[in-house]
């Protein structure tokens, strides 16, 4: 379809987002790339929550998602969060738009059409938000058949994983010491934020061990903390994260190879293998767990039976049968928010402060000698008194 530059020019004017595209298969190695304004290009069916939010916080101008962002499987959030946010989401894109479009190429998108220059690219649906809580609540027809895969995926995940779930073997050695010290574990998902502003005084008294998961040492680096470790997908921190002096454990599928080991030799940064099926947050669990860590605090992890769903359907069970292993030292950032919690407020505490040094006040003038105080402070008090009126200043 071609149309008249001009006449693209005054709808992008009017009604159309414009933006550099940039592309991606895997969204959360697209993330790292993203710049304000710019306009992500995705291949993600189901979107869910976590990468959602990393696309809202990467404050891109719109998402194009050449595949359906809810398949009807189960409600997954990630749709909802970027619509709440504002962006609009180009939904089930039609067309040849990873053929023909390159990372970089100036795009404009008009009523779910994707073009570049007077090229039209692809063609989707511009969800709204009742869109997508629709969808979401007719998705919930689709968790019953997901639960009841989920006993087949947890039987393959202990036929592949059995080992390192009961023994602890192939879990890498490290240079941290995990003995007997709190770990908060923290990944760029669930309400992170509002978790990691929950831990503020368990993180400044206990002093923890600071995990970050994929792109959540990023999300400690902002919040002004320095992670000891960093576990997951090595492609998804940044360099800064990277060289802030932090351990680095690479998770790495069984029979996958390394990916950004170049990069990494690049930034001078020795890696740890961690060879495993499970996700990137499990893996740094299963590290602390088997370092012999007190306790173990999860910051952005799920919570619902939803939120477990929205990991996808091998995600669930590595997730399920992890938290089973950890499960006496796991502890969630809200649980630690409750115990940390002082029933007694500050300004309670500073009335009784004022009360108590009005009760020695009073004490101290019912003696003899706290009568002469009064006297003299009352006759300094009124030989002010006179000189300010002799002066005239309130007259």
């Amino acid at each position: 379809m071609k149309i008249p530059v001009a006449k693209r020019n005054s709808q992008a004017a009017a009604s159309g987002i414009t933006g550099r595209a940039r592309l991606g298969r895997r969204t959360r190695s697209l993330v790292r790339r993203l710049r304000p304004g710019d306009i992500a290009v995705i291949d993600h069916v189901d979107l869910d929550q976590p990468t959602a939010q990393a696309l809202v916080d990467a404050r891109v101008a719109a998402v194009v998602n050449v595949a359906p962002s809810t398949s009807g499987r189960y409600p997954n959030h990630g749709p909802q969060v970027i619509v709440d946010a504002g962006i609009p989401l180009v939904d089930d894109a039609k067309g040849p738009v990873f053929a023909k479009l390159h990372d970089g190429d100036q795009v404009w998108i008009a009523d779910g059409i994707v073009y570049r220059g007077a090229d039209q690219v692809g063609a989707g649906t511009v969800l709204d938000h009742d869109q997508v809580v629709a969808a979401a609540e007719s998705a919930r027809t689709g968790m019953a058949s997901q639960l009841e895969t989920f006993s087949a995926n947890a039987m393959e995940f202990i036929r592949r994983e059995g080992e390192l779930l009961l023994e602890g073997t192939d879990v890498p050695d490290v240079r941290t010491d995990f003995t007997d010290r709190p770990v908060v574990v923290v990944q760029r998902c669930f309400d992170y934020a509002a978790d990691l502003r929950r831990l503020r005084q368990f993180i400044k008294e206990r002093r923890p061990l600071l995990v970050g998961v994929d792109d959540g040492a990023d999300v400690l680096l902002a919040a002004g903390h320095r992670p000891d470790v960093i576990v997951g997908d090595v492609e998804a921190v940044s360099d800064r994260a990277l060289r802030c002096g932090a351990e680095v454990v690479a998770r790495v599928p069984r029979e996958g190879v390394p990916a950004g080991l170049d990069r990494l030799e690049r930034l001078g940064v020795s890696v740890t293998m961690f060879r495993t099926s499970a996700t990137s947050e499990d893996a740094a669990m299963l590290l602390a767990d088997s370092g012999g860590a007190l306790l173990v605090v999860t910051v952005g992890s799920h919570t619902s039976l939803e939120e477990y769903l929205d990991r996808g359907r091998s995600g669930m069970a590595s997730s399920f049968l992890t938290r089973l292993r950890v499960g006496p030292r796991l502890l969630d950032a809200r649980a630690v928010e409750r115990l940390y919690r002082s029933p007694v407020r500050t300004w309670q505490l500073l009335l009784l402060a004022l009360f108590g040094l009005l009760a020695v006040a009073l004490a101290v003038a019912a003696t003899p000698v706290g009568q002469d105080w009064w006297r003299a402070v009352s006759s300094a008090v009124a030989d002010l008194w006179a000189w300010v009126q002799a002066r005239g200043w309130f007259a």
